[in-house]
């Protein structure tokens, strides 16, 4: 039986082919939390090898957000973005389908980076069907509904009126922008608990019962586990990614159940 994957981005479907070319299998690779950055060459290599290497052997592949540290903007094709940006069209002209979720750190990533680069763009929630079972993706930020403080400035930040005055700028003040936006959520992040910057439970039930499914994955959190959640008389799953390089960072999913698997970081 040939399999199918559908996407459901707010509340259309679009279809995800199964994988038909040579050496592809009946799978699917959830990754997230890479931050790559000029400061980090060895991550970037690393996730260059899995396009390469790894990620054609997938029908699709799933990117759940923060993919870059700091992107400001599609006019910005200081490395790695460029070469990251013509590493994914490559892995698309393959045949692997490749879809982007917006994180905290590389939200202003355009329409124009994912034309050129042979990617579908996801809103802030989808649907999939993953063989069979409906799974909600997301970054993971809006489930963190315990930093107040974060979310205020997500819903400032996120508007298209924010958005276009931001990119309107050159991008020497991005840049510096972009620094001092680290400077503060660093700050930000040594002055919170750590409980206050994971997810909400209840928030992740209200969401779960919100579109109507039994199994989340997420990252943002950089806490990898899986965990059962409760629905009244069901059992529901939430599967948390792992940064990359960090353990297991990438979840292959098939027809037949999934596993974690290892990157190497390379020298």
């Amino acid at each position: 039986m040939k399999a199918e994957v559908t996407c459901r981005c707010a509340s259309r479907p679009v279809p995800v082919s199964a994988a038909e070319a040579d050496g592809m299998q009946r799978e699917t690779l959830f990754i997230s939390d890479l931050h790559l950055a000029a400061v980090r060459p060895e991550i970037v290599r690393a996730f260059l090898d899995f396009l390469e290497w790894r990620a054609p052997r997938a029908e699709a592949l799933f990117i759940l957000g923060d993919l870059f540290d700091a992107y400001i903007g599609d006019d910005d094709d200081r490395f790695p973005n460029g070469v990251v940006r013509r590493a994914l069209r490559a892995l698309a002209d393959r045949g692997t389908r490749v879809h982007f979720q917006h994180g905290n750190r590389d939200f202003l990533l355009g329409p124009r980076f994912g034309a050129a680069a042979g990617i579908e763009l996801l809103g802030d929630y989808a649907v999939i069907d993953l063989y069979g079972t409906p799974t909600l993706l997301t970054h993971g930020d809006l489930l963190c509904t315990d930093d107040v403080r974060y979310q205020a400035a997500r819903q400032r930040v996120r508007t298209e009126e924010w958005k276009a005055n931001a990119l309107g700028k050159p991008l020497f003040a991005r840049r510096l922008y972009a620094r001092w936006y680290r400077f503060r959520s660093s700050r930000h992040k040594g002055a919170t608990t750590a409980e206050i910057m994971d997810v909400n439970p209840g928030t992740v039930v209200q969401t779960l019962q919100k579109f109507g499914v039994e199994r989340l994955i997420h990252g943002h959190t950089h806490r990898p586990a899986v965990h059962e959640t409760t629905l009244g008389e069901r059992i529901a799953q939430r599967i948390v990614l792992a940064e990359w390089i960090t353990g297991r960072p990438v979840l292959a999913w098939g027809p037949d159940g999934y596993h974690f698997e290892a990157v190497d970081a390379g020298p």
